[in-house]
């Protein structure tokens, strides 16, 4: 079965990102307006990029980091400029020229196809033998914060659906509402090419050893799913389960308290994977370069009148040194110009206060 993610442009000149199993029928409802919501109050709508997926979670996953894109980096992708892509997600203060020659693993443009590397789909996060539904719910969080959505059980104690899990999820319902439930970790990983096994106990087994970093570039370059394994909470994965992987995952750790719960040890390695990916963050701010020294002159000596006229500078012989300290401490932070102003108005407040 196909799914797609698809970007549509609204009438006021907004973009709507969204996925589905039915493109051509979904976008006839966004148009026609019988799907409510944002694209029914700014009609109409036009079809401006979709990409194919084999999975719904794929296509999800792919939905959510594209609605934390820029309008500049949404454009790019819906001109195939994949220069202008990349710059788009440059911080500003950082962001140079760049040649126009396009990353491999382009989305592709419907009806067209993109020729290149296939990117690989977002790894599987397989909880085995989980024990506590509201360890679930916590683990679903950590893992929509960072864009993944794929999560199989193995055997929970207390069975599945679980009622404490959806509190603890704190909105993550959509990785609760699709997660599967297995009876083995083979069936959980039979469709996975490489298997990863979280643990920070010396297991006896000769396998390579990585971090959850090392673990995420590899993940994100070879080719076919992963899946990074995560036991139970009382004792994490026994060794017979860590022998199915083929890597071992763990981090350094403090050796006399090595106790690291479910969720936080899946926020680990979510956080490593999602670094290669476009998720929202704050916007990088220029800061304003500092005042003219002439602006900052009129600050300290706004401020040594007032002083002097509060009787501040005293004995006469420490007058020069004290002064030299004054301005030391006010030039050190390097003020801008709003700021310096935002001062002398503090300074003329307290010099002439307004009557109540």
């Amino acid at each position: 079965m196909t799914f797609w993610t698809y970007i549509l442009r609204c009438a006021d000149g907004s973009y709507y990102t969204g996925h589905t199993d039915d493109l051509d029928r979904h976008i006839t409802q966004h148009q026609s307006g019988e799907l409510r919501g944002y694209t029914a109050e700014r009609l109409p709508v036009e079809l401006m990029w979709c990409e194919e997926f084999q999975s719904r979670e794929e296509a999800l996953s792919s939905e959510l980091r594209i609605k934390s894109w820029s309008r500049a980096k949404k454009e790019g992708l819906i001109a195939s400029d994949w220069a202008r892509v990349h710059d788009a997600a440059i911080p500003p203060s950082k962001r140079k020229a760049r040649a126009s020659t396009a990353p491999g693993g382009a989305p592709r443009l419907r009806p067209g196809r993109t020729a290149g590397v296939v990117p690989s789909p977002p790894p599987a996060i397989i909880l085995v033998r989980p024990q506590l539904g509201e360890n679930i719910g916590k683990a679903a969080r950590a893992m929509l914060n960072f864009g993944l959505t794929d999560m199989r059980l193995v055997a929970p104690r207390d069975g599945w659906p679980n009622p404490d899990a959806g509190p603890a999820a704190s909105g993550a319902d959509i990785v609760l509402e699709r997660a599967t439930v297995f009876d083995s970790i083979a069936e959980a990983t039979a469709d996975c090419s490489h298997v990863y096994a979280t643990t920070v106990r010396k297991r006896g087994l000769v396998k390579p050893v990585v971090t959850p970093e090392e673990a995420a570039r590899t993940i994100r370059s070879a080719p076919g799913r992963s899946a990074i394994l995560f036991g139970p909470e009382r004792s994490g994965l026994e060794t017979d389960d860590v022998a199915i992987a083929r890597t071992i995952v763990t981090v350094p750790i403090n050796p006399d308290f090595g106790s690291l719960n479910l969720a936080q040890a899946v926020i680990l390695v979510a956080y490593e994977w999602s670094k290669g990916e476009a998720l929202a963050s704050p916007p990088a701010v220029d800061l304003d370069p500092p005042a003219p020294q002439a602006d900052l002159d009129g600050l300290i000596g706004h401020l040594e009148t007032m002083l002097d006229a509060a009787g501040y500078f005293f004995p006469p012989d420490r007058v020069p040194a004290t002064k030299r300290t004054l301005r030391s401490v006010l030039t050190k932070p390097g003020w801008n110009a709003q700021e310096v102003r935002t001062l002398r108005g503090i300074l003329s407040a307290l010099e002439k206060p307004r009557p109540r």
